[in-house]
């Protein structure tokens, strides 16, 4: 038996492959026998992939991973992405597996959500940490930044109508607004490779510092990962100042205060979609109000 935690099952479920859950222990067994590795304790976070410890011939630690399909988070870029940056900023890449969506990596040490760290000290360490993800990609036949913008627009008017309208139309509006602004936006000779899901959660310890995980592989503005960080926390992000801590992240960066406001927008609402989609509340709860607090404003 695989145990598939609840996040992951729904998401499955709601994509329409429920036939990839019954064939999830032979497809683990497979895996097993051709990578001459031995899989272990599954993970129970995460939402979009069955990850569990596993160990390889020589006795060496790994992590298998294997992605529910139908998401478009697809494991060819997540594989292209860990491929690039070398176990620089993300977890070594040992084996890839294009047609079982699977991935066998470096094992890393404790999320940085166990960690009990303030908000502004994680701020701090998961932009450092995403920027050394951050390099030119050309050619690398990786998604970019536009079209990005266009799937999360097309994505969150579709979920927001297949929910029954669990935000405001004030809400979408402004998402689908700053979407269309970043798809303009987009310039393939200054886009770079971004992690894409910056959060907590996906900060593993690594040698001292911290490795980001589940990269989406995206060639886009550096802005966008600093907008992922825009959507994370939402209770603290009105317990304080949301225009404060665009600021902070543009000054620490160097970046675009405009932009990373206008992808926080837009994650923000995506994201609150989908979590309420999978049951992941309050979160879903708590990312939409947040996205409620901001509908309309703009960076001054």
């Amino acid at each position: 038996m695989i145990e598939v935690p609840d996040a992951v099952r729904n998401k499955a479920r709601a994509a329409g492959v429920e036939g990839w859950l019954e064939r999830l222990p032979a497809l683990v067994a497979g895996l097993e026998a051709d990578w001459s590795i031995v899989v272990g304790r599954p993970y129970t976070r995460g939402s979009e992939a069955f990850v569990a410890e596993a160990t390889r011939a020589d006795g060496a630690p790994a992590v298998l991973k294997v992605l529910v399909p139908g998401l478009g988070n697809e494991s060819a870029n997540e594989a292209t992405a860990l491929r690039i940056v070398g176990g620089e900023g993300c977890p070594a890449l040992y084996r890839y597996d294009t047609d079982r969506g699977a991935l066998l990596m470096e094992r890393l040490g404790r999320p940085m959500f166990e960690l009990g760290l303030p908000l502004s000290r994680r701020l701090e360490l998961l932009c450092d940490t995403a920027a050394r993800i951050w390099r030119p990609a050309p050619d690398s036949g990786l998604p970019t930044g536009a079209e990005k913008a266009r799937w999360l627009a097309e994505f969150s008017a579709r979920l927001w109508e297949e929910l029954d309208h669990p935000c405001s139309e004030k809400v979408v509006e402004h998402a689908l607004a700053c979407a269309r602004r970043r798809e303009r936006a987009h310039r393939d000779e200054k886009a770079v490779l971004v992690h894409g899901d910056v959060h907590q959660l996906n900060a593993l310890q690594s040698d001292g510092g911290f490795k980001l995980v589940d990269p989406d592989g995206l060639v886009a503005e550096a802005e966008y990962d600093l907008g992922v960080l825009m959507r994370g926390d939402p209770v603290e992000l009105l317990a304080g100042d949301p225009v404060e801590r665009a600021s902070w992240l543009a000054a620490r960066t160097g970046l675009d205060p405009v932009a990373i406001w206008e992808w926080g927008v837009v994650e923000r609402v995506s994201t609150g979609l989908l979590c309420t989609q999978i049951h992941l509340q309050p979160l879903g709860r708590d990312t939409l109000r947040a996205a409620e607090a901001v509908a309309g404003s703009s960076m001054p």
